[in-house]
């Protein structure tokens, strides 16, 4: 203990606060590693939140007492992963998150009975637009959505009706296929009454317009023409790319196919009349009869005159002439059998198909034992080309043409498969967690080695080992002082041995085995030290050390008197320290 203690007091104040600081810092340190990897997993709780929504799930989070973190600007919340699916629950019975929109729950905790006509119409497109918005978030690829309606109101005593109209500003994840625009638009107009998928616009959150809701929808159904013919070639190329290569094999058949589209849209009306098809419509017939005779007198009329085939001129006493006149008329209509036709021709019918297909040959060994290229056989040619017809509708009235080529590819071989090109990959099928975890468990444990062996090391080090300045001249003190007790007069040579007064040419010099040369001259007390193997000299050690008789001799007197040459060597220390 005693030994500890000298050892302590040896270090002196300035050490005893270095290392006291440098035990604090590693506590500390070492206290932040372990709360830092004992620190539950923290995963998102929401993602893509919006200011009133994050807001709202903080507070019930403060109110539960449960930890949490905040990113991307309260955009998302980080829960532990203990706690995800009972806190999504919870928040879910609260309406949390509503989705940064007001949708049909602001009529929850309205006054129906105070509320005015004009605020229940702003009410009720606020929630339309909120519900709209919300169902568009739910769609993969948008992140966000804000909808816009205009529901003009029909003015009292006009025939103009004005059209519904919409606007839709989307925030989307990459980039949105033309379909999707047009489903969105579908969706929209549908939900909305009177309102037409092409009165709605959507544009994206750089500006750029996806679908334009003031041009006229055109005749392929709101498609562009490049559009339906990139995807009907695309459709008939994997078509004859499965079928092709389900032959030959697969990656050895390529396919390129063009197709001529009419954009024109075309109605033709035509009416057919067909007279041998006649139909009696109606007929109507009309038949007059009339009589008069000449002369003043006549007869009396009896029956008798009247009969049929009675001559009344003969019978008539006045014998005048009698005239008799009879008409028939009859008409009759027909209707002729008349065809009317109307067509409509829509836009987009295909006139011609043209389609390359390059299929590559057969690699077989030969008796080298390489593969050697071997082209296919015209018969099996002619019978690809025989599929390729059939899978694209081929047509020769509309002037449809095939080419079936037959070449070496220039990138020849077997295709890697997906196992092969993983290798050793497919046994380490780490999540994206396991995978973020070791990676900040590997990180803390760097930093830790990294401060033990840049700060803490070489802190230690310069606090435990003793200064090598001071030692030098308090071993050199020392020296002297023995040196002057002997008077100066003794002198010691290379060997250990004394050598006689005057050979040093006036100064005196000792030389211990170890290589270290000390140097008495002049008589004074002035030592200079030389150490050659840069050891540090401790006046403790050179009993033992040195053989020499004089030297001896100064031992034997520090071990009989211990306490005065400790007391000695103490004073010479503290003025040097001071």
């Amino acid at each position: 203990m005693q030994g500890f203690f000298d050892f302590v007091k040896s270090l002196g104040a300035a050490r005893m606060a270095a290392m006291a600081a440098v035990t604090l810092a590693l506590i500390g340190f070492f206290a932040f590693l372990m709360i830092r990897m004992n620190a539950p997993t923290m995963v998102p709780l929401f993602t893509d939140l919006s200011v009133e929504d994050s807001s709202a799930i903080i507070k019930d989070l403060e109110r539960q007492a449960i930890a949490y973190q905040m990113k991307n600007d309260g955009a998302i919340i980080m829960v532990p992963k203990d706690n995800v699916a009972r806190l999504r629950m919870k928040l879910a019975e609260g309406g949390l998150p509503k989705g940064g929109g007001v949708g049909y729950e602001i009529f929850d905790k309205s006054d129906a009975l105070g509320a005015t006509s004009f605020i229940q119409n702003i009410n009720h497109l606020r929630a339309l637009e909120g519900e709209l918005a919300r169902t568009i978030r739910g769609l993969d690829r948008v992140s966000a959505a804000r909808v816009h309606l205009v529901l003009p109101e029909r003015p009292l005593f006009s025939r103009d009706k004005v059209e519904a109209s919409a606007s839709i500003v989307l925030k989307v994840r990459g980039s949105l296929e033309p379909q999707q625009v047009r489903a969105i638009r579908h969706l929209v107009a549908t939900a909305v009454s009177g309102m037409k998928p092409e009165r709605v616009s959507v544009i994206d959150e750089s500006g750029r317009l996806l679908a334009d809701g003031a041009a006229q929808d055109n005749a392929l159904g709101g498609v562009s023409a490049d559009e339906r013919k990139a995807g009907y070639e695309s459709r008939l190329r994997a078509q004859v790319e499965a079928i092709v290569s389900s032959v030959v094999g697969p990656g050895k058949a390529r396919v390129q196919l063009n197709a001529d589209f009419d954009l024109n849209r075309i109605t033709q009306t035509s009416d057919k009349f067909d007279p041998d098809g006649r139909v009696v419509r109606s007929s109507q017939t009309r038949e007059e009869q009339s009589n008069s005779q000449d002369g003043k007198e006549g007869g009396p009329v009896s029956v008798a005159g009247e009969l049929p085939g009675t001559n009344k001129d003969a019978n008539s006493p006045g014998g005048g002439q009698r005239d008799q006149s009879k008409k028939t008329e009859e008409i009759v209509n027909y209707e002729i059998s008349r065809t009317t036709k109307t067509e409509v021709i829509e836009a987009g019918r295909v006139n011609r198909i043209s389609a390359a297909v390059l299929v590559d040959g057969r690699y077989v060994k030969d008796a080298k034992g390489e593969m050697v290229y071997q082209p296919r056989a015209k018969e099996e040619i002619d019978r690809i080309a025989a599929l390729v017809r059939t899978a694209i509708g081929f047509d020769a009235k509309r002037g449809d043409q095939i080419e079936v080529v037959n070449l070496r590819f220039a990138d020849s071989g077997e295709p890697l498969s997906i196992a092969d090109n993983l290798g050793w990959m497919k046994y380490f099928q780490f999540t994206k967690d396991d995978i973020m975890g070791a990676a900040e468990k590997g990180v803390m444990a760097l930093l830790g080695l990294i401060v033990l062996l840049m700060v803490v090391r070489p802190l230690v080090r310069r606090i435990v080992t003793p200064d090598t300045a001071a030692l030098g001249k308090a071993g050199a003190a020392g020296m002297a002082g023995v040196a002057g007790a002997l008077g100066g007069a003794v002198q010691f040579g290379p060997d250990g041995q004394p050598l006689p007064p005057g050979d040093a040419g006036g100064s005196d010099s000792l030389t211990n085995t170890s290589g270290t040369n000390i140097a008495i001259v002049g008589g004074e007390d002035t030592v200079a030290i030389s150490n050659r193997t840069s050891a540090m000299i401790d006046v403790a050690k050179v009993q033992g050390q040195v053989h020499a008789q004089s030297v001896q001799k100064v031992g034997e007197l520090a071990e009989k008197n211990p306490h005065e040459a400790v007391s000695i060597i103490r004073s010479w220390l503290h003025e040097e320290a001071a």
